[in-house]
């Protein structure tokens, strides 16, 4: 999806052919609030981004570059304040994480057909192990760099600790996409294309490992009712 904003400093995205799709009118409200409330609503806006999956961050993150590029405020105030959103974002679904506790995740899986509380166990066993560079590197994958904070709840990581690997990945994830709205300009689009392309191969491997997952997970219930 190519979206065009104006040049001027009118926070609109005009209709491109016609078509007023869901992600014309989030960069519209996106760059109108940041014209309002300066690189604060920038913050805002990805800190929405990270307890909402589904928005966009590569059309978040390119407005605010655009709209620093426009003179609205700096491009260290755009980096500082998506940085800050992401943070607090993360320790949001942290939070929830936390409060779900393994307890109450062994419970829920206890009552689904084909869960069972072990599965949590090695979840949380492996998080435990390679928690640090999921979180980390979890903040430069789309869909995970917002669900990486469940799991990090739940084993309980350092709150110091996931903080830091929060801002630090964060920090790459968000320069990466407003340095290409700040120089890029009306053209930033052409990355968040490319960025398109990685969340498409990120939920077919999602999609994989799930059909994966309840095939294995079938045939075992077959295989075990035969043996009975």
């Amino acid at each position: 999806m190519t979206l065009t904003l104006p040049r001027s400093g009118a926070g609109s995205a005009p209709d491109s052919g016609g078509d007023s799709s869901w992600l014309t009118s989030l960069a519209d409200w996106t760059v109108s609030l940041m014209e309002v409330i300066g690189p604060v609503g920038a913050g805002v806006a990805i800190a929405l981004e990270n307890l909402f999956p589904p928005l966009p961050s590569e059309v978040v993150l390119p407005m605010a570059g655009l709209t620093a590029s426009r003179g609205s405020f700096t491009l260290f105030e755009a980096l500082l304040w998506t940085t800050i959103g992401s943070i607090v974002g993360a320790f949001m679904l942290y939070g929830l994480g936390r409060w779900l506790g393994a307890e109450r995740l062994r419970a829920f899986a206890a009552k689904m057909p084909l869960l069972h509380p072990e599965d949590v166990d090695r979840t949380v066993a492996w998080f435990e192990r390679h928690g640090g560079k999921a979180v980390f590197f979890g903040r430069m994958i789309p869909i995970f760099r917002s669900l990486i904070s469940i799991p990090a709840g739940v084993s309980k990581m350092p709150l110091w600790r996931f903080g830091l690997l929060t801002g630090a990945g964060s920090l790459i994830w968000n320069t990466i996409f407003v340095l290409s709205g700040y120089l890029l300009g009306e053209n930033w689009h052409i990355v968040e294309e490319y960025a398109s392309i990685l969340q498409y191969v990120v939920i077919a491997a999602v999609g994989v490992g799930v059909a994966w997952f309840l095939y294995s997970r079938v045939r075992s219930l077959i295989a075990a009712k035969k043996d009975a």
